[in-house]
């Protein structure tokens, strides 16, 4: 009777196992989801796939924020749908900054490459600030959803390797959201306790309307 259950419970292993998927390589023609994108048939799929060559290469930094962002996440590296894990590269020249923003759907890390990188978050419960200035071989974490940023912190170059725990964790830039819309002046000034040619600045500045 031993032998007749250690046989059926080895057959159950095995059959769960020889059915689960190894990867799900994304399907980016059809529509996103928080559970991630349908997989390609695997017979559709190739090492490339598995593959992102473009962290290496740096980021136009020729903007407002003197700043790039090269993401490696599903859209731009579709290996990585389901495995709860994507990166990105990021540039700041000096003076360069990340503005305060969020990443609605994962924590983040961050290495520092070259030069010298403040960096910090807000909690949520108090409103506490963690701010840390971290020079090359330095790593901080940015809890998932807490807004942070990062400001190039000398007058160099600086460069930064990011790593998330989701394949899509969401971007929420605080500046944009707000002035970079169609929501009214009149609200955003009694919302944010600014003044009104002060929210009109921003708004030009940011391409927002109303």
């Amino acid at each position: 009777m031993k032998m007749l259950h250690f046989a059926v419970l080895f057959a159950l292993l095995f059959s769960s196992s020889s059915h689960a998927a190894d990867f799900c390589v994304a399907k980016l023609k059809g529509a996103g989801s928080p559970a991630g994108y349908a997989c390609r048939m695997p017979s559709n799929v190739t090492v490339d796939d598995f593959v992102f060559t473009g962290l290496g290469v740096a980021g136009n930094t020729t903007n407002i924020i003197s700043a790039a962002v090269t993401p490696a996440f599903v859209q731009q590296f579709p290996g990585v749908n389901g495995l709860g894990l994507s990166m990105a590269r990021l540039d700041l020249a000096p003076a360069g900054v990340i503005p305060m923003h969020t990443h609605p759907g994962a924590s983040e890390i961050l290495f520092v490459v070259q030069g010298k990188i403040t960096a910090g978050f807000i909690s949520s419960s108090a409103n506490t600030v963690y701010v840390k200035t971290l020079k090359k071989g330095d790593v901080m974490v940015f809890p998932r959803g807490l807004l942070h940023f990062q400001i190039n912190a000398a007058g160099i170059q600086a460069i930064a390797v990011v790593s998330f725990s989701d394949p899509d964790p969401g971007l929420q830039i605080t500046d944009f959201a707000f002035f970079a819309n169609d929501l009214s002046s009149e609200l955003l000034e009694k919302s944010t306790f600014l003044d009104d040619a002060q929210v009109k600045k921003l708004k030009k500045v940011l391409g927002g309307t109303g």
